[in-house]
């Protein structure tokens, strides 16, 4: 198999060609975009190791193949994969047990190079030839319905990835980065527009109008201060689904989920039972633990989680609160005529 050559040695000691060593690093990583190597993707961790922040042995899925090349690029020596980011291995492919999968979309949201369809509440499915075996997406998994198979055999690191798969999956991740970007640009500029519609600016001229004629001003008062405006009452604004159908509604998807985490539950024991089981559950990077997070509250919220409700106050507690606070304060008992 032919491989691109690596790109001419540039002195690592002289800071004007940073951006052209970081750049040229890059083009040496596998563009798994794994986050193994301690950063979020493969362009973070060649501008640390342009920057000295980081070392050439830290990305397993590069194997020792991509040390060596590393290696020869920067002038330093040859040196051994470090475990503790991971182990060279044949390269997986995530599958899903659609037989399993509820929809929530998680997966979808922590794969970096888009290889994953589906939508809300549909079941999802990986596109096997764009995976680039990150494991990112078995973690965020509420239902662990995501296993990561080989596909190489018994090649590993460059041996089982090729340098056009690798350009390909680095095209895939930058335009999600840039969806990413403009999504979150658009959302800000509606927060703001929302913002300034609830609040708008008053015009210049009626201020200069206001300040000219002192009969407009409001009298200041040091013992002044602004009534209370009424609570709003529950009953003029009702919350949607709070009736009987919203109830019943609302149980009926606890159920189905509650179903699907006790089928997941038992597809765990049974893997666990045989010596398998999920795999890269550790070392998660920040974002995805943050889904994760995202999804335990959610499942709090559905009344799925494992910590009880805290008992409510009762409806007389608070009039009795208020008699023990003030004893001249009459109790209901004691208005009522003789």
């Amino acid at each position: 198999m032919k491989r691109n050559s690596p790109p001419a040695l540039v002195d690592t000691r002289d800071p004007a060609h940073a951006d052209t060593l970081a750049a040229q690093i890059e083009d040496l990583l596998p563009q798994t975009q794994c986050t193994k190597c301690g950063y979020s993707g493969c362009r973070p961790y060649a501008q640390a190791i342009a920057a000295g922040a980081a070392s050439y042995n830290q990305c397993p899925p590069g194997g020792q193949e991509g040390v060596e090349r590393l290696a020869k690029l920067l002038g330093k020596p040859v040196i051994p994969l470090n475990p503790v980011h991971g182990l060279e291995r044949p390269r997986p492919v995530a599958r899903i047990d659609e037989a399993l999968c509820i929809g929530c979309t998680l997966c979808i949201q922590a794969c970096p190079v888009d290889a994953i369809l589906g939508a809300p509440k549909q079941m999802h499915t990986i596109i096997s030839d764009l995976c680039t075996g990150c494991d990112l997406c078995v973690s965020p998994c509420p239902v662990d319905c995501i296993e990561m198979f080989p596909v190489t055999g018994h090649l590993t690191g460059w041996q089982a990835w090729t340098q056009s798969q690798a350009d390909a999956a680095r095209a895939r991740h930058e335009q999600r980065l840039q969806r990413e970007a403009s999504t979150r640009a658009a959302a800000e500029a509606r927060a703001r527009e929302r913002a300034a519609a609830r609040h708008p600016a008053p015009a210049p001229e009626n201020l200069n109008a206001a300040a000219a004629n002192p009969a407009t001003q409001p009298a200041s008062s040091p013992t002044a201060s602004p009534a209370p405006s009424p609570a709003p009452s529950p009953a003029a604004n009702p919350t949607p689904g709070s009736g009987a159908a919203g109830d019943n509604e609302q149980a009926r998807k606890r159920a189905v989920i509650q179903a699907a985490l006790e089928r997941a539950r038992l597809k765990k024991e049974a893997l666990a039972a045989s010596g398998l089981g999920p795999k890269n559950t550790e070392h998660v990077s920040a974002e995805v633990q943050a889904q994760i997070d995202a999804a335990e509250q959610r499942r709090l919220r559905l009344g799925l989680g494992d910590t009880p409700a805290a008992p409510q106050p009762s409806s007389t507690a608070e009039p009795e609160a208020k008699s023990e606070e003030n004893p001249a304060m009459p109790t209901p008992s004691q208005d009522k005529p003789a």
